[in-house]
């Protein structure tokens, strides 16, 4: 059999850092250093012994975004150096690690001698370039730390069956390994798919450990207790995000509560709710782990993001599980139907009854702030969703709101979930904007009217987006001869507003064409309902509106040659351009 593509790199780089004269160093970073920051001026060309390292990249206004794991073997930053530009991602080691580095000249002076590295550099510099995702080698050692008086090993357990159920491999770790030398470590993880260790409440040393050698940390806590003063969080350059909270609760609780007291404690990066000894939430934290857990993001379009109710009717029926979900403006109200354990059935009476019969926007009002005075909607969403926090969701979810205090999105993971709604779908000029904490707030679909990549921060499994960013939505019969006063009156017509609300709603979803095309490009199934002789603000056309959702999710789903869970691993497969070996992160 003839060596892989990685045998071949491995080969090249061992003999170029071997040699005696090539003066290479060695120096170790301990869980949690960096080892460069983006920006940087390229100096060496470093290479992995031990250990693994994060690659990140800061975007504006958001957390650090993991783009992949480097793992023993593998070299770092050779882009920059062989390009001679700045290093455009910041890289820190997941766990404890030891590295080689080259300085620049004498890799340059040994590569002329040895023209083979540059060629199989050559290759993993295009291979990582192009990349479809930058999630594709993901945390694969998960660390799961008790914060609790409980054992927590039995729920690890299950977890851990969950992942061999999906075909993997998966060892469990705990303390009596803490002997163990770091070889042992390190051959328990290249054997096995995925490592799992688990440390209990009374184990601090092997916690410690836990938390400095894995690639992902995982907190285990109940709900109803309060945090320990002591807790093991990684918090050096960016790696806060990677620090995890599982809240258990017994399965009598029927609605998770008590969140807030553990998110003020540790600031996660993500959050997660599970019932004690529920085969279903442990397969759920399964697909979280293994990268199959799957995000649904629906986007506004006012009266016409009912669609999306068919689409997640639609999804259900084939047997698809939402993990994550998240949306804007209308898309949002629908998203949270899920996220709150409500079925299709509910879903379907509970928008029926607070948009259909209730006529949202008939509280007219002089147009001062705005053309309603967002009274009844109000009401609405009180009588919906209570004094839930958002953070008390069974699963993960996000709203997305405009801010016009600091022109950004403003993303709603915790606070009132009704006032996040009423955020969210405050159309500037239709209804007044939210003050939450000083800022203005209005509509998410203002500046992200399909906020996939929010839900790519929170998940790296496949996406789901129901978009309704281009339909058509206004009526151009009604704006070029506008009915009269009196008759839109005695017609009744007022109730849905006038003819303006139409312009307005229109006009604050409308989606440049670049920002379409990069949230659409997040998804690993798209869904693009068409319903046809409706209103954007036409709240009472509703079974149509529906059933064309369902039917553009049927159409969408029949095209599928696996499972959607599998959907972003086949994907990367698939996007291999040399089509042999696994894929790298994308490391500048």
């Amino acid at each position: 059999m003839s060596p892989s593509r990685n045998d071949n790199l491995e080969a090249a780089l061992a003999r170029v850092f071997e040699d005696q004269n090539t003066r290479a160093s060695w120096f170790a970073l301990t869980g949690g250093e960096l080892l460069f920051s983006a920006g940087d001026e390229p100096d060496s060309l470093y290479l992995v012994r031990s250990g693994r390292l994060g690659v990140f990249r800061k975007n504006e206004d958001q957390p650090p975004q993991f783009l992949g794991v480097i793992k023993p073997g593998e070299p770092v930053g050779e882009m920059a150096l062989i390009a001679g530009t700045p290093h455009s991602a910041s890289v820190v080691a997941l766990r404890d690690s030891e590295i080689l580095a080259l300085p620049r000249e004498v890799f340059f002076e040994a590569v002329r001698t040895q023209p083979d590295v540059m060629i199989e550099l050559s290759r993993l510099m295009l291979h990582r370039a192009r990349e479809r995702a930058p999630g594709v080698t993901e945390p694969s050692v998960f660390g799961f730390i008790s914060v609790r008086g409980r054992p927590i090993r039995p729920f690890v357990d299950r977890v851990a069956a969950a992942v061999e159920a999906q075909g993997h491999t998966c060892q469990v770790i705990d303390h009596s390994a803490l002997s163990s030398v770091s070889e042992w470590f390190s051959r328990m993880e290249d054997s096995h798919d995925f490592v799992l260790y688990v440390a209990e409440l009374d184990e601090p040393s092997w916690a410690n450990l836990c938390a400095r050698q894995v690639d992902r940390l995982f907190l285990i806590g109940d709900a109803l207790t309060a945090p320990p003063a002591n807790i093991p969080i990684r918090t050096a350059h960016g790696l806060q995000q990677f620090t995890d909270l599982i809240l258990l609760r017994d399965p009598r609780m029927r609605r998770p509560a008590n969140t807030a007291v553990w998110l003020d404690a540790i600031n996660p990066g993500r959050w997660f709710h599970a019932i004690e000894g529920d085969a279903a939430d442990a397969a759920r934290i399964a697909r979280i782990v293994t990268g199959r857990a799957v995000g649904l993001v629906l986007s506004g379009g006012g009266a016409r993001a009912y669609a999306h109710i068919g689409a997640v009717r639609a999804l259900h029926e084939a047997g698809v599980r939402f993990d994550f979900l998240g949306g804007s403006s209308m898309g949002a109200v629908i998203a949270a139907g899920p996220a709150l354990g409500w079925t299709d059935e509910e879903l379907d009476a509970r928008i029926r009854t607070a948009f259909v019969r209730s006529d949202p926007l008939s509280d007219l009002a002089f147009p001062i702030i705005a053309m309603t005075r967002a009274g009844k909607v109000a009401r609405l969403l009180q009588d919906a969703y209570g004094e839930i926090d958002i953070a008390d969701m069974p699963l993960p979810f996000f709203a997305v709101s405009s801010n016009l205090t600091s022109g950004r999105i403003e993303v709603h993971r915790r606070g009132l979930l009704r006032r996040a709604m009423r955020a969210s779908i405050s159309i500037p000029g239709v209804m007044p904007p939210v003050v939450i904490d000083g800022q203005v707030l209005v509509d998410g679909a203002v500046i992200k009217n399909f906020p996939t990549d929010v839900m790519r921060q929170m998940n790296a499994g496949p996406i789901i987006g129901v978009d309704m960013s281009q339909t058509r939505g206004v009526d151009p019969a009604t704006l070029a001869n506008p009915p009269s006063w009196w008759r839109w009156i005695v017609s009744g017509a007022w109730k849905k507003g006038p003819p303006i609300v139409s312009v307005l709603m229109r006009s604050a979803t409308i989606t440049t064409d670049a920002d379409m095309e990069s949230s659409r490009a997040d998804t690993d199934l798209l869904i693009l309902p068409e319903p046809d002789g409706s209103d954007i603000r036409d709240w009472k056309v509703y079974d149509p509106v529906v059933a064309a959702g369902h039917a553009a999710a049927v159409k969408a789903l029949a095209k599928l040659e696996g499972p959607i869970e599998t959907l972003r691993q086949r994907a990367d497969v698939t996007a291999s351009p040399l089509g042999q070996g696994e894929p790298e992160p994308a490391v500048a």
